[in-house]
């Protein structure tokens, strides 16, 4: 292994090979991390020790070793190894792939594990490409995707392979990684326990990050001929938006849902917290003000319907304003939002409504609510019987009804006791109570 001060790190006559491929694995107890599927009698393990292959989809964030774990396999199975970057490939690189696989068997007798990097990105017809090969054994196909494969992957596919959850590196994992990769590669370089420190914490679980973030120090350090890394040092080498963060992926969509419960959790400092990381991570404000909306309306409702128009108002301002200076509208709202008393009752009652509308066939509008505005309407019954509301006692037209005649009966919105609910279900209460007695009297 080469170290910083090899001329043939630097040296312009040769590709440069990065240092994540160099201190890339080549055996199983080389990994770092990902303990619940390699340690002893876990399932990758097994499935290494059974000498059997079996196709799989590897789902994890980036830099957790996926491609690696899918090198040592053929490694280990003695296998041709195809790797195919669903970025980069087409049906017709899939054929090719397929024809050497076939003609390894037939010259050499070996087996191909074909490996598909950001398997998420084929087309479903792509993915289904596979389907044939793999039941007729001539390939093992190895999936890897940062997304969650029940979404991403065809269930036909999906039900061929095994599901391996791997996991951000913890920093004490990457601290091993950091260790290895000093003592094979920068073993020249003097780190500060804040220089350390920070790096780790760059790397956000990301084993390959830190090694690219190593390399961009190490490359740092030899221009200006500094072996000692200060935590200044790594600052001024390294841009500082090193966020584990896509806008499309799992995380994005982690770290909203992680919003959306701290405040329906009614925790204001955790709503501020997971609102910054978005906001550092480059989300988008106003999707984050679109999820805020649909919070006001589902987890809030009319226990306080101010919290609506109060992000509205939010969503309006950063509209107007832009970034920095709109993001505290947000944080702003997001408070309200997570201070604000809670109710789903709406959102219940919505859904229990739209459930049953779907469900129940179409019945007629009962006549005396319908309107009239021909003669011939008025002459024929519509709107016979009808009370006007306001020209009843307290507005309020006991013991009418406004659902169809064979209605069964119904109760979608059920008020809660909080906020301003509580009013509004002390009056459906009252006005249900005048129904009651106006039937009563008829």
């Amino acid at each position: 292994m080469s170290s910083v001060n090899d001329p043939g790190l630097f040296s312009s006559n040769q590709p440069k090979v990065p240092l994540a491929e160099r201190l890339r694995p080549n055996h199983l107890n080389d990994v770092i991390g990902q303990s619940h599927l390699l340690g002893t009698g876990k399932p990758l393990r097994l499935a290494f020790e059974s000498g059997k292959p079996h196709s799989m989809i590897l789902w994890g964030p980036p830099g957790t070793g996926k491609t690696t774990l899918a090198r040592i396999m053929s490694t280990e199975f003695n296998s041709e190894f195809i790797a195919l970057s669903a970025v980069l490939s087409g049906i017709k690189d899939i054929r090719n792939a397929i024809e050497q696989a076939q003609l390894v068997l037939q010259q050499n007798g070996r087996h191909t594990i074909l490996f598909v990097d950001e398997v998420h990105r084929f087309n479903k017809s792509q993915q289904d490409a596979f389907l044939p090969y793999v039941e007729q054994g001539l390939i093992t196909f190895i999936g890897a995707t940062t997304e969650n494969p029940s979404f991403e992957v065809n269930n036909a596919l999906l039900s061929r392979a095994q599901v391996y959850v791997l996991t951000a590196l913890s920093e004490q994992e990457l601290s091993q990684l950091f260790e290895r990769a000093q003592k094979l590669a920068l073993d020249s370089l003097q780190f500060s326990d804040e220089a350390r420190q920070l790096l780790i914490e760059f790397s956000d679980g990301d084993a390959r990050r830190l090694l690219n973030l190593l390399e961009q120090v190490s490359t740092a350090a030899a221009t200006s001929a500094t072996p000692k890394i200060s935590k200044d040092t790594v600052l001024n080498a390294l841009s500082r938006n090193a966020r584990n963060f896509d806008k499309g992926g799992d995380a994005f969509y982690d770290q909203i849902s992680a919003l959306h419960k701290s405040v329906r959790g009614s925790s204001p400092d955790a709503t501020l917290y997971w609102l910054c990381r978005m906001l550092d991570g480059g989300a988008d404000a106003l999707y984050i003000g679109r999820r805020l909306i649909r919070m006001a309306t589902e987890d809030i409702g009319l226990a306080d319907p101010r919290a609506l128009r109060l992000t509205l108002d939010a969503c309006e301002t950063y509209e107007r304003l832009g970034s920095p200076e709109g993001e505290l509208a947000l944080a702003q709202a997001a408070l309200y939002l997570a201070c604000a008393p809670k109710s789903n009752a709406a959102y219940l009652a919505y859904n229990k409504a739209r459930s049953f509308v779907a469900h129940d066939k179409s019945r007629r509008v009962p006549i005396h609510l319908r309107n009239a505005p021909t003669q011939l309407m008025k002459d024929i019954g519509y709107g016979d019987a009808y009370r006007y509301a306001h020209d009843c006692p307290e507005a309020y037209a006991a013991g009418e009804n406004y659902f169809p005649d064979d209605m069964p009966d119904v109760s979608f919105y059920q008020p809660t006791a909080y906020g301003l609910e509580q009013k509004i279900k002390e009056k459906l209460a009252y006005l249900r109570n005048l129904d009651k007695q106006a039937k009563h009297k008829i």
